[in-house]
């Protein structure tokens, strides 16, 4: 079975290339990698992810709009499709803005890479024994 796609949002090019290799030297070869929420938008109607990790926070402002066209639908995905995501903070704002769309973590800033490839792991990526969503 083939193994299962994931996406990884994150506009710091050193993270997201460093989580990237390393997901892929531990044998998960299925991480596309998006810098802007432009690119992750084409992405995201382009192929189908079973999962994806997006970072929400911009220049102090939250940015939920990823998180959005996925769970209404508009992307290839499945809608619940498990989704974490990346924050400098999570105060109680941002909290209630996640609520209601079903963000399985948050994983909050500075953080181990470590910490990022436990995600993906955890949302099935190196795991062809599950259907591919």
């Amino acid at each position: 079975m083939p193994e299962r796609r994931m996406l990884l949002v994150e506009p710091a090019d050193m993270l997201r290339r460093t989580v990237s290799l390393t997901a892929r030297s531990l044998g998960m070869e299925s991480i596309d990698e998006a810098a802007s929420l432009p690119q992750a938008q084409r992405l995201l109607r382009e192929r189908r992810y079973s999962g994806a990790v997006i970072a929400i926070d911009s220049g102090g402002t939250l940015d939920l709009t990823l998180l959005d066209d996925v769970r209404e639908g508009r992307t290839a995905s499945d809608a619940a499709m498990p989704i974490a995501v990346l924050a400098v903070e999570a105060d109680a704002r941002f909290v209630e803005a996640l609520r209601g769309r079903d963000v399985r973590r948050v994983i909050l800033k500075p953080f181990r890479a470590k910490v990022l490839l436990e995600t993906f792991v955890a949302m099935g990526a190196g795991d062809a024994a599950g259907p591919a969503s």
